[in-house]
């Protein structure tokens, strides 16, 4: 939606936080544009003041960070993520901040609509990749891909695996069995510099083709081993990678091409039938 741009508003300073993984901005350069306040600072007093009065908790969690100032200093500054940042802009009173909360509802609704039928979000995931243009046989990987990941998910958490730091070792040690790199070695070979960039996102055909592979061999050899736990899902990974890995080479061996490609989608035309770029 070309309304909700704020987040690249070249007024808005932000750092990224590596531990939580979130852009963290701050919070009175958006009061500065959804309000045109000469004084961002003493509004976001006042907003943060009355927001605690009524027991709003997004302003209790909301910390400090030390950001470059418009006098070149360093300076604390408050900031929030990007959740807190949209609940933040409700509270706001200005017509600017009205596209958003407009979004917010739609957002919401359409929520609400899947989680009663899980195939709206299918159908919207499509559309949106369509409107960025992929190409229908790479959108078919692609949602076929997250269906995988998901089984592989809902079993680790099945066998005591804990998500996020553990799920996050597992893929590593699939992806490093099946493409010899990790996510993150992955994205810099593509060259994918924004850390919230999705590198499956970025994945030629082949890619995900071998992707899915290693994620479904993880999940069969879990399953048939009944792996419990951290250590045997670890040793499952490795061993579901392996199977992706090997099938990778042999055919790299036959076709005289590697799989692994610098190519991206960083750039997509209006035309689906674009080839990534090199």
């Amino acid at each position: 939606m070309s309304q909700i741009s704020l987040f690249e508003e070249k007024q808005v300073r932000r750092a990224w936080n590596a531990q939580q993984e979130k852009w963290m901005f701050a919070i009175v350069d958006v009061i500065a544009i959804l309000t045109g306040s000469v004084d961002p600072g003493a509004y976001w007093r006042k907003l943060k003041e009355r927001l605690k009065k009524e027991g709003n908790e997004t302003v209790t969690n909301c910390h400090g960070l030390k950001m470059t100032a418009a006098d070149g200093k360093q300076r604390m500054t408050d900031v929030a993520d990007t959740e807190q940042l949209l609940r933040l802009i409700q509270s706001i009173p200005s017509p600017k901040a009205e596209p958003f909360k407009l979004w917010l509802a739609q957002v919401g609704y359409e929520r609400l609509e899947e989680i009663e039928n899980p195939e709206l979000a299918a159908k919207r995931m499509r559309v949106i990749y369509e409107q960025k243009g992929y190409s229908e046989e790479w959108i078919e990987k692609r949602l076929r891909g997250i269906a995988v990941r998901d089984e592989l998910t809902d079993e680790w958490k099945k066998r005591g695996v804990k998500q996020g730091k553990e799920f996050a070792i597992l893929t590593a040690e699939i992806s490093k069995a099946t493409f010899g790199m990790t996510p993150s070695e992955y994205k810099e070979f593509k060259a994918l510099t924004n850390p919230k960039e999705n590198l499956r996102d970025h994945m030629t055909d082949l890619e995900l083709i071998f992707t899915m592979l290693g994620e479904a061999s993880t999940t069969e050899i879990a399953k048939k081993r009944n792996a419990l736990g951290f250590p045997a899902n670890k040793k499952a990974a490795k061993d579901g990678g392996s199977v992706a890995g090997k099938a990778r080479k042999d055919l790299e061996k036959q076709s005289g091409k590697r799989i692994s490609t610098r190519e991206n989608f960083k750039e997509l035309p209006e035309s689906r039938d674009r080839i990534p770029k090199k």
